[in-house]
């Protein structure tokens, strides 16, 4: 008997064990799985305790609950970087959705609309682009929307007047444009008497309850207040294109307003009777051959119009809708960015690549071709991915983010993207770069003849290298930084002049993916798995430390981590403390070079991979230190040493 009892109390026990587990619904445990896959970056790691085996998820942090469901998610200015998950509808018990102050891109999902019971949605402050969802209109229990400081575009939504429990609206400071939906005196009337009885949306928000706090500024609205929103103070509308009164507007050219135009004069307006009767004997005194070459000149101008705004139309479908429905997507960025590149259709990169046969490197899904443009420059083609069903839509407005991202950098050291190819039949998403005819740096160093890279050359590579990382770090807004900056990441045109490519940001989230692949089942087998996906981290200090360690792999001709020794930085430390010793670092291959460049880049080397050190040294000091020194050095050294002239002369 006493058996049996114990027994009993270990079922008993294990029941409740399984039942604590098990407490959350299974499909709100799914809702927050989804929400941390859409989020490929975690500084500070608060989503690490979000963990789906042996955990609950009301002790996640940032998560609440209340009788077993989710009823608050609350990650607000936590730098977490990506995706807004659609499954968030799933949480049907869901009261406030705080995500405040971070790095959230794409749309916001209309599923959250579905959420009745939310009352305060904060998504402030982040990078959202891409228009409000109509389905916001359903929140029937929201209080508060927080929306400012995105990059929201497209109409103020009217169904947002069906909400009649909200009191806080905050849109100021995105891209909305059209007008405030809302109707004016006589609007109201009519709609009151019966014209717009049925359709509700017409009001706008003079049909909801009046807003407590209300902002709509630094948008491009245009039109007038309506007069159900004129208690709201002047500085909500400021900044828009609304002329009306005491409000502060944006600039005309902002909001394509063109100057005013001449207006006529009294005399210009007279009207000669005269003329009228004077007009049909003019016509008819036309020989019928001229009204025939009239006729056939209107044809052709009309026809060569006509072209022209087809032709027009095409080309300001920037990403092409296929026929399949991945391609119908929205479109994540402003389209501004990419006035600078060019979208190219697959056959004529197909054209270029000799059916591309002409592979000069792969890994994992992505392939990098070199290829030739008919009349144009030879070009680097990178496919990152060939199969539609891989491609999710996480890696939608990721794709598109990074082709905006590379169109914006513009410097002679840095890789230039000339394009993108993005179509759905065959399954298509490409970059487009300019070629580098002489491979990478890390070929030359490690896998060619060492002594091709002079002691000269080599320092010209470096001060190119600094150059492009300055103008990264500091003289582009926002700041752009190299994912994994090495030898690789450095390619090398037919003067050997450096040009830094980003291609490894990509390979890494591939890699990272295959190693998650058996966690990934066939019905959501994806290419890039979200919650792995490498973000592009604004690590400039990583970038000045890889720095310092790629100046000894230059310098050496060793790689980074050998097998027997280790990392580079590791074994060169006892020479860098000793100035005399650095000589021992240099490469054998090297004929020639010079000691005082030595001691320069010793400094810079230290100053780089001073990890502790509280000081940090910027590429701005680091490249005008190389400036001021390394070309006097080459310079002098170039005059004073005929053996140098020789070497330089003789490199190829």
């Amino acid at each position: 008997m006493k058996v049996l009892v114990s027994f009993q109390l270990i079922f008993v026990t294990l029941g409740l064990f399984f039942a604590t587990n098990d407490a959350v619904p299974p499909t709100e445990v799914h809702a927050l799985t989804m929400f941390k896959e859409g989020i490929f970056d975690d500084p500070l790691l608060v989503l690490s305790s979000w963990n789906v085996l042996g955990s609950d998820p009301c002790q996640w942090v940032g998560v609440s609950c209340f009788d077993d469901h989710v009823i608050k998610i609350n990650i607000s200015s936590c730098l977490i970087k990506g995706f807004i998950a659609k499954e968030l509808f799933l949480l049907t018990f869901l009261r406030e959705l705080i995500l405040h102050g971070n790095n959230l891109l794409g749309p916001i999902p209309k599923e959250l609309g579905l959420l009745k019971h939310l009352k305060d949605l904060d998504l402030g402050v982040n990078q959202l682009s891409g228009p409000i969802p109509l389905e916001m209109g359903n929140l029937v229990s929201i209080v508060k929307i927080n929306l400012q400081s995105n990059a929201l575009t497209g109409n103020l939504p009217a169904e947002l007047g069906n909400l009649r429990n909200l009191q806080v609206l905050l849109l100021d400071r995105n891209k909305l444009q059209g007008v405030v939906p809302g109707a004016n005196v006589t609007d109201y009337a009519s709609a009151m008497t019966g014209m717009y009885v049925s359709n509700t949306n017409a009001l706008g928000f003079c049909h909801a309850t009046p807003l407590k706090v209300a902002d709509f500024s630094f948008n491009y609205l245009v039109g007038s207040i309506p007069k159900c929103l004129e208690y709201l103070p002047r500085a909500s509308f400021q900044g828009n294109c609304i002329m009306y009164k005491d409000i502060i507007p944006r600039a005309p050219e902002q909001c394509g307003v063109a100057s005013p135009a001449k207006p006529l004069k009294s005399e210009d307006m007279k009207h000669d009777p005269a003329e009228d009767k004077q007009q049909p004997a003019l016509r008819a005194s036309k020989p019928t051959w001229i009204l025939t070459l009239e006729v056939v000149t209107g044809v052709m101008a009309g026809s060569i119009f006509l072209v022209a705004i087809l032709t027009a139309a095409h080309r300001l479908k920037t990403w092409k809708k296929s026929q399949t429905e991945k391609e119908h997507m929205e479109i994540f960025i402003d389209t501004d960015m990419l006035i600078d590149v060019r979208r190219y259709n697959r056959q004529e990169l197909e054209v270029a690549c000799e059916d591309f046969s002409n592979i000069i490197g792969s890994s994992s899904n992505i392939v990098a071709y070199k290829g030739n443009m008919k009349g144009g420059p030879e070009i680097a083609v990178i496919s990152l991915c060939n199969r539609e069903e891989l491609w999710t839509s996480y890696l939608e407005p990721y794709f598109q983010k990074e082709v905006a991202d590379l169109a914006r950098l513009k410097h002679d050291n840095v890789g230039k993207l000339l394009g993108y190819c993005i179509e759905g039949v065959p399954f298509t998403r490409m970059l487009v770069f300019e070629y580098a005819s002489n491979g990478t740096l890390s070929e030359h160093l490690h896998y060619e003849e060492g002594c091709q890279l002079s002691w000269t050359r080599r320092m010209m590579i470096v001060l190119g290298i600094a150059k492009g990382l300055k103008y990264l770090h500091t003289e582009i807004d926002p700041p752009f930084t190299i994912s994994k900056l090495n030898s690789s990441a450095v390619y090398l045109t037919e003067d050997f002049s450096p040009k830094l490519v980003d291609f490894e940001n990509w390979k890494s989230i591939i890699t990272r993916s295959e190693k998650n692949s058996s966690f990934i089942s066939n019905e959501s087998a994806m290419c890039l798995q979200p919650g792995s996906l490498a973000a592009r981290d604004l690590d400039i200090q990583g970038n000045i430390y890889a720095f310092g360690v790629l100046l000894l792999e230059i310098i050496s001709g060793q790689p980074p981590m050998c097998k027997d020794e280790g990392f580079l930085v590791d074994c060169a430390k006892e020479y860098l403390d000793e100035p005399g010793k650095m000589a021992s670092v240099v490469d054998p291959a090297l004929k020639h070079f010079n000691d005082e460049d030595l001691e320069v880049i010793r400094e810079v080397v230290q100053n780089c991979i001073q990890i502790e050190n509280t000081d940090k040294v910027t590429m701005q000091e680091v490249c005008a230190m190389l400036e001021s020194k390394l070309h006097t050095r080459a310079s002098i050294e170039l005059k004073a040493s005929s053996l140098a002239w020789a070497e330089l002369t003789l490199s190829p």
